[in-house]
């Protein structure tokens, strides 16, 4: 079995220069030793794996991440490096908002009360580790108090599944694996892309509610980012499963203790801050990005 395997994934508008790029890495990756590196395609003009022995897989995306750039300039391609083994995984633990949904629902709140610019700026700073994200929950719910209760149902009908997100459960759990949706947010939003999506479990944070209305509060404690990690952890061993076992996917700085721990930890279209931590991003293609970084092959994928 090679040492290292690259998987190279183009965003859509990419497809057509997935070939060019492909063997641009492939001859890097020869000059720094590979033998006759060879490519195994996934899905035709979507995904494509180069396998390799005695390369590193550090140093394999350097090279290929320089090679794209070299002979393409900015085309939207990614690129995963890791090692072989152990490559599929039985544990996937997911964020919810800009991660398996497009929305931050903690703005889609806001807007009703006409003050989203206010809380998206704390939104975004806190995202990006820059203030304490249970303070920010508490100073930001706080603003909110007052709105009715079918506030709730209103902004949930404008949640926006990502792209992916769908392919990505329901391959993994007709492969074996275990999903949870893990959030910093509100456990009434978890819950319905929970069961939008058939995720096995829901961690998320419960807003508190007085005579029909947003108490401007949530129920203590509330779950941030070691909450993400200790979930991580308490589901590997729940299923005896080391953490080389598990994938994470996240975007903000609450994230990355997560994403820092699992086996596969993915960036996914990540904050600059995060994207400067994690050891493997996403950045151009979908969520599918993540299932043939595992190895899936297009007609191994369920739709969902």
């Amino acid at each position: 079995m090679p040492a290292t395997i690259v998987t190279l994934i183009a965003a859509p508008e990419a497809a057509a220069s997935l070939a060019a790029a492909a063997a641009a890495a492939a001859r890097a990756l020869e000059q720094l030793g590979a033998p006759s590196a060879s490519l195994d395609w996934l899905a035709e003009s979507i995904a494509c794996d180069i396998a390799l022995d005695g390369i590193a897989p550090d140093q394999a995306d350097a090279a290929c991440r320089h090679a794209i750039t070299q002979a393409l300039g900015t085309a939207p391609i990614d690129v995963v490096a890791q090692p072989s083994a152990g490559r599929r995984k039985m544990l996937l633990v997911a964020d919810m908002e800009a991660t398996v949904i497009a929305n931050e629902m903690l703005d889609e709140l806001a807007a009703l009360r006409g003050i989203e610019a206010q809380i998206s700026a704390i939104t975004a700073r806190a995202m990006n580790g820059e203030l304490d994200f249970a303070a920010a929950v508490t100073e930001r719910v706080a603003l909110l108090k007052g709105l009715p209760e079918s506030a709730l149902a209103t902004v949930a009908a404008r949640m926006r599944i990502n792209p992916g997100a769908r392919p990505l459960v329901a391959t993994m759990r007709a492969a074996g694996a275990r999903t949870a949706l893990v959030s910093g947010g509100f456990r009434v939003f978890a819950e319905e892309v929970g069961r939008r999506l058939g995720f096995d479990r829901i961690v998320a944070n419960d807003l508190v509610l007085a005579d029909g209305k947003l108490a401007g509060t949530v129920k203590l404690p509330i779950l941030a980012r070691e909450a993400k990690l200790q979930t991580l952890t308490a589901l590997a061993a729940e299923r005896g499963l080391s953490l080389a076992a598990t994938l994470a996917v996240g975007d903000g700085a609450n994230d990355l203790p997560m994403i820092e721990a699992a086996g596969l930890g993915i960036a996914y279209h990540a904050k600059p801050n995060t994207v400067a931590r994690a050891r493997w991003r996403i950045d151009h293609a979908d969520l599918s990005a993540l299932l043939y970084a595992q190895g899936y092959r297009h007609d191994e994928i369920v739709a969902g």
